[in-house]
C-alpha cells in the first residue's frame, strides 16, 4: 500500500500534467521513454456511428367538411371580379363614344361657322337691295313719300270695350293663359 500511495503522490506531483485548452493540443515532440524509445500513447477506438434511417412521422389529417363561409367567400370574390371586368369594359366603351362625340362636335362647330357666314351674306342689305331693285318690284321712295314722326308728345292709349259687355275679353284672357301654360309645359318636356 505504501507503494500505491507513493505512486499517487508522484503521479499528481509531477509537473507534466496539462490543464485547460492545451490538454487537447497535439504535442510538438513525443516524449521519450527512459531508454530513448518513443512513448506511444494508446488512441481511443473510434466507432463509426450508424444512424438508422428514421422517417418522420407524418400526421394525416382527416378529410373535413368544406366551410360554407369559404364557399360563399370564393363566390363573392368571383362575382366582384366579373363586375369589375364588366365595369372596365363599359368605361372603355363610354370613353370611345366620348372621343367620337368630341370629333363630331368639332365637325359640327366648323359647319356652324360656315353656315353662319352664308347666313350673314344672305342678309346683307346691299345684296337684298340689288336683288329687289333689279326686278322692279321695289323702288326708292320719293321725297314726298317720306314722313317724319314727332315723338316729343306724351303717349296715351285709349281702350275701347266691346259692345257685348266684355264677356269675350274674359274668354280671350282664359284662352291666352291656356296657350301660355301649354307653351311652358312643352318647353319643360
Amino acid at each position: 500500500m505504501a507503494s500505491a500511495t507513493a505512486r499517487k503522490r508522484t503521479r499528481y506531483a509531477e509537473t507534466r500534467g496539462t490543464y485547460g485548452n492545451l490538454a487537447y493540443a497535439e504535442p510538438a515532440v513525443r516524449p521519450l521513454e527512459r531508454g530513448g524509445a518513443e512513448v506511444l500513447r494508446p488512441q481511443p477506438k473510434v466507432r463509426t456511428r450508424e444512424r438508422a434511417a428514421v422517417r418522420p412521422k407524418v400526421r394525416v389529417r382527416e378529410a373535413g367538411q368544406i366551410s360554407v363561409f369559404a364557399v360563399v367567400g370564393f363566390l363573392a370574390v368571383g362575382v366582384f371580379a366579373v363586375l369589375l371586368m364588366l365595369s372596365t369594359v363599359q368605361l372603355t366603351r363610354v370613353g370611345d363614344e366620348m372621343i367620337s362625340l368630341k370629333s363630331q362636335l368639332s365637325n359640327l362647330q366648323s359647319e356652324e361657322k360656315k353656315l353662319m357666314a352664308q347666313y350673314e351674306l344672305a342678309y346683307d342689305l346691299s345684296t337684298i337691295e340689288q336683288k329687289v331693285t333689279s326686278d322692279g318690284s321695289m323702288v326708292k321712295p320719293q321725297s314726298s313719300q317720306i314722313y317724319t314722326l314727332d315723338l316729343s308728345e306724351e303717349d296715351s292709349v285709349v281702350h275701347y270695350s266691346r259692345e257685348n259687355g266684355g264677356t269675350e275679353t274674359v274668354d280671350s284672357l282664359i284662352s291666352s293663359l291656356k296657350s301660355l301654360l301649354d307653351g311652358a309645359l312643352s318647353y319643360f318636356r
